[in-house]
């Protein structure tokens, strides 16, 4: 499975699983079989429970579509509504547990969902043929939607809880340094931590200095001189797990 590295608003990269074509797939077959259930129902509903099959007769074709088009009208805009209120997901990622993410870090907007939603049509074209093409030959499975509004999809299957990552084992005599720490969020924490000890098993100073820099400039603090780096970024982590309770 190819990954892809997006850059969070703390400036390091993190690595992400790119949803596979298949998994896409699965996904628009559920949203699909849920959509063609409502209009099941709605006409159902229009045609025998409300019997309002009345209201079509002696209008022209175009009428009749007008109105067919309007009680359907939900089919169309299911993808660009659902993805902005589940955050990027619609019922059918949401059970193939991957999700609609900004490759440059930050969280999609409205906008980056009606682009998406306007390129579907474009997309689908020739039984999506043209949108299936473009999700094998891209780098990371994008379909010409994803490229056009800079998002891709990934895989929440193999995420790790924020809470797992963060933990720390702490004394009970602890004493904390830096109570600016509870500026920072559990996933805040998680980045720090993660990048931390990726640098500690390549030894890598100049990521530790970056991270350390980066933390200092976010608290706005300012450390004995005779800290180290490393001993900055390894308090700052158990004084967050001090405060917010989250020591094993």
């Amino acid at each position: 499975m190819s990954q892809i590295a997006i850059n969070t608003s703390q400036n390091v990269n993190i690595n992400f699983n790119v949803a596979s074509v298949g998994e896409r797939m699965l996904a628009f077959i559920i949203d699909l079989l849920i959509k063609i259930a409502y209009v099941i129902v709605i006409f159902y509903l229009f045609f025998n429970v409300l019997d309002l099959g009345y209201l079509l007769d002696g209008l022209d074709q175009w009428s009749q579509m007008a109105i067919y088009i309007a009680i359907t009208f939900p089919v169309y805009i299911y993808p660009l509504v659902l993805e902005s209120l589940m955050e990027g997901q619609t019922p059918g990622k949401k059970a193939l547990k991957i999700r609609v993410v900004k490759i440059d870090g930050y969280q999609a907007s409205f906008g980056d969902y009606m682009i998406r939603w306007v390129f579907r049509i474009v997309d689908t074209l020739f039984v999506g043929v043209i949108g299936l093409i473009s999700m094998i030959i891209s780098k990371n499975n994008q379909r010409l939607g994803d490229i056009a509004s800079g998002t891709a999809v990934i895989s929440l299957k193999n995420s790790i809880n924020i809470s797992h990552t963060i933990l720390e084992n702490i004394q009970e005599d602890y004493i904390p340094s830096f109570p600016q720490v509870i500026a920072l969020s559990d996933n805040d924490m998680r980045i720090i931590k993660d990048n931390y000890q990726k640098a500690l098993r390549i030894d890598d100073r100049h990521i530790i200095n970056k991270l350390s820099e980066k933390i200092k400039s976010i608290l706005k603090l300012e450390t004995d001189p005779k800290m180290t780096e490393r001993q900055f970024i390894g308090i700052i982590i158990k004084d967050y797990n001090y405060y917010t309770g989250k020591d094993s």
